[in-house]
């Protein structure tokens, strides 16, 4: 059975409460009537109350950028998922690369965090991806596979079918490259694979994996046409009302013109 498209828009460290309500007061109106397609912003944590507040009745969801794995303590700064989801959050990024990068996520806190996520009713959006080197290397493979090993270890097939995959080469966040269509339908083919072979037939047929590096209105129809590409995890270019609704409406089957 066909998978619903995924597309989540990352806001990272951009947009205040007032321009993130302003966003999606322009912006739902404009997917009010599109089907066949599940849309999902994620502002930062300063903005998630006011932007859930905002998409109220409509079809856009909320996702957290981040949580901690515990649900409360002396953690200075750390956001828990029970207090993203009271905020309206009902997902939540997990090892985003820039988290693994600048901020010390690793494949065993991944881990905890999806957990901590499933506890709290959120749907995890795990991220996973190779570096240039490893690439170069010719080590893509083998770095998806112990991500998958370390972060889904001790989750079950059903977790894992109601999971979002983020496959995320590095190197193309924010550089403006990007994975060939066959280069992301190879990895996420890999990734389908191993699910299967790790979790059963039931939970990788169910599973989204969806494709997130610079991301852009004139790539998304040939990234999302790829065989085990349920979607995109798009940054820059879904800062802009307007060039994130083309790629909305590219991945809905919709049309790109606006």
């Amino acid at each position: 059975m066909p998978k619903l498209p995924f597309i989540c828009a990352n806001w990272k460290m951009y947009k205040t409460v007032g321009e993130a309500v302003q966003y999606v007061a322009a912006f739902r109106g404009l997917v009010r009537d599109l089907d066949g397609v599940e849309i999902v912003l994620a502002p930062a944590f300063t903005a998630l109350h006011a932007a859930a507040e905002a998409a109220r009745g409509s079809n856009i969801g909320i996702a957290a950028q981040d949580l901690h794995w515990e649900r409360e303590g002396a953690y200075t700064g750390e956001v828990s998922g029970a207090m993203a989801r009271e905020a309206g959050a009902s997902y939540a990024i997990i090892g985003h690369s820039e988290r693994r990068t600048l901020f010390a996520d690793t494949d065993a806190t991944v881990n905890r965090k999806i957990a901590a996520a499933f506890a709290a009713g959120l749907g995890p959006i795990a991220c996973i991806g190779e570096t240039l080197d490893q690439r170069e290397r010719q080590e893509t493979f083998d770095v998806l596979d112990r991500q998958i090993k370390l972060g889904f270890d001790g989750l079950t097939g059903d977790q894992i079918g109601r999971m979002v995959i983020a496959y995320e080469p590095v190197w193309a966040i924010g550089t403006g490259q990007n994975a060939t269509p066959a280069q992301a339908a190879a990895a996420h083919g890999h990734i389908r694979r191993r699910l299967r072979q790790w979790f059963g037939e039931e939970a990788a047929g169910r599973c989204r994996i969806i494709y997130g590096g610079s991301v852009k209105p004139d790539n998304i129809r040939d990234l999302a046409s790829q065989p085990d590409v349920d979607g995109a995890l798009v940054g820059g270019a879904s800062l802009d009302v307007r060039s994130f609704l083309e790629i909305v409406k590219a991945a809905a089957g919709g049309g790109a013109a606006i």
